[in-house]
């Protein structure tokens, strides 16, 4: 059976790629992909302490080791001839990797002898990407090293921000278990009038983007404000609908994704990759994006998670 652990070792081996190629022309940076491959290939062996110790490894390499960018970026005669021969057609390799995930995630749970059902988004994903790589290079007629090498030199621009998510996913995690949810919910349910719903959904879907600008990341703000708000309120007291509470709740953290510089792998790092003049000027062209959003993604729990 296929399963998630297929999706670590495939990850594992790009990274432990990523290290081999850059070991001699930037070493701090292949020992922060060496360290990250390690965790994919290892991490569910190497216990609490050993991830723990590996994780300070990460963070002492991303604070102290000055990762930096790489060269080797595609000539500029090259990416224009193949913008001038194929057009927008060149956005069928990126769209591969989207349609594989959905048409993956409906077929593979119809194979349970064969995928895991309750991993099969993120093995279809894995799949779209090996997929649409080898499109790329068959169309395109690159050799099997350039997308390894572009995404060496894509992530080390991107440096330790890579990895904020998971960082971030796993502080939320450690906040939950700490209790920090009950507080925030003691404190947000006495400012919360008597019996009023619409109150409570305004509550969460506003906690959700505000946690999220200040942790960076909806994933983090998630296990918080649901086991302070969404549990004990919206599921519990008033019977709404777990699904979608929890999936539209989610996109309302999204909507804090966009304007906060915590979230730097989103909104910082694409302004420094641009050169642009501002580094918060993703942050300014979103918000008239997020704002409404973030007022529709609440008005769409008040509506549809209780009938």
């Amino acid at each position: 059976m296929i399963t998630l652990h297929w999706v670590y070792a495939i990850a594992g081996a790009i990274f432990a790629a990523y290290a081999l190629l850059g070991a001699r022309e930037r070493p701090v940076n292949a020992a922060f992909w060496a360290l990250l491959a390690l965790s994919m290939w290892a991490g569910d062996r190497l216990g609490d302490l050993g991830n723990g110790i590996l994780v300070l490894g990460l963070v002492a390499l991303g604070v102290l080791g000055r990762l930096g960018r790489s060269d080797g970026a595609v000539p500029l005669e090259v990416r224009q001839a193949r913008a001038a021969k194929f057009g927008n057609r060149l956005f069928v390799i990126a769209l591969i990797i989207p349609a594989t995930a959905l048409l993956g995630t409906i077929l593979f749970k119809q194979a349970p002898d064969w995928f895991d059902g309750k991993q099969a988004t993120l093995i279809a994903l894995a799949l779209g990407v090996l997929i649409a790589m080898v499109t790329g290079c068959l169309w395109l007629r690159a050799g099997p090293m350039v997308p390894l090498e572009q995404g060496r030199r894509l992530m080390d621009s991107v440096g330790w921000a890579a990895i904020l998510p998971q960082m971030l996913a796993s502080l939320g995690a450690v906040f939950a278990l700490a209790g920090v949810g009950d507080v925030v919910g003691g404190i947000v349910q006495q400012a919360i009038p008597q019996g009023s719903l619409l109150g409570a959904v305004i509550a969460y879907g506003l906690g959700m983007a505000l946690f999220t600008m200040i942790m960076g990341n909806a994933f983090a703000a998630f296990p918080v404000m649901t086991a302070a708000i969404g549990i004990p309120l919206l599921i519990h007291t008033y019977h709404g609908d777990p699904a979608v509470v929890c999936a539209i709740g989610m996109l309302a953290g999204f909507c804090g994704t966009l304007l906060t510089p915590m979230a730097a792998n989103f909104n910082l790092v694409p302004a420094a990759l641009l050169e642009l003049k501002d580094e918060h000027g993703v942050i300014k062209r979103q918000v008239g994006t997020a704002v409404p959003l973030l007022i529709v993604n609440i008005l769409l729990i008040y509506w549809l998670a209780f009938p």
